[in-house]
């Protein structure tokens, strides 16, 4: 076998190496990257209700605590929440702490949001997601689903289902984590709560 011979082989191998693992993290990636408490949260981009919209995305936030809320207008679970995140965001809200609420309502729907958040008196952002990739980056199973991210990007608790986030416990976590304590905490929150279980 030539030289020539040599390379082209080693080159078919790399890229069948590189085609399987492409493959594996295109069609298995939930599997293989599990969104799980202590993992690193996913980035996102979804587009602000402005005029003009911006596309945000989770880098805008780097080193604040994010309170990550995946709902949509016609949830009723998520309607149920929304007065205990803002009573969150009322008490907590600063340069330390964001709540970021990504909805996957229809394009088209900006308006409907935009009286969502009128008709509820929320104060905290906003943010519009209609292709809904949000969902499967963050690999959620309906909404409302919300993320606790830390302020070094490392997921530090997972609900599934509406929570009060104004608890004694929600609370005490944000404090813990915008005081810097968070990441180096040995023993992390919960790392999954339905809708039926207590904060």
């Amino acid at each position: 076998m030539t030289a020539r011979q040599q390379w082209m082989a080693v080159l078919a191998v790399v890229a069948v190496l590189a085609g399987g693992l492409w493959a594996a993290t295109r069609f298995l990636g939930d599997e293989l990257f599990p969104v799980s408490v202590g993992s690193p949260a996913p980035s996102f981009a979804a587009r602000t209700l402005d005029a003009r919209p911006v596309t945000k995305t989770l880098a805008d936030y780097e080193g604040q605590v994010v309170l990550l809320n995946v709902w949509a207008t016609w949830c009723e679970p998520c309607r149920a929440e929304m007065p205990s995140i803002q009573a969150l965001h009322e008490s907590y809200g600063s340069e330390k702490f964001r709540v970021v609420a990504v909805s996957v309502d229809a394009a088209g729907d900006e308006q409907k949001i935009r009286d969502f958040g009128r008709d509820y008196g929320l104060s905290f952002e906003l943010l519009h997601d209609p292709s809904g990739e949000i969902q499967r980056r963050f690999q959620t199973t309906g909404v409302p689903e919300s993320f606790v991210i830390g302020p070094d990007g490392i997921i530090r608790k997972k609900v599934i289902g509406a929570a009060d986030w104004h608890s004694p416990a929600n609370r005490a976590l944000i404090e813990r984590l915008a005081g810097g304590r968070g990441a180096a905490d040995p023993a992390p929150p919960r790392a999954l709560v339905h809708a039926d279980a207590p904060a």
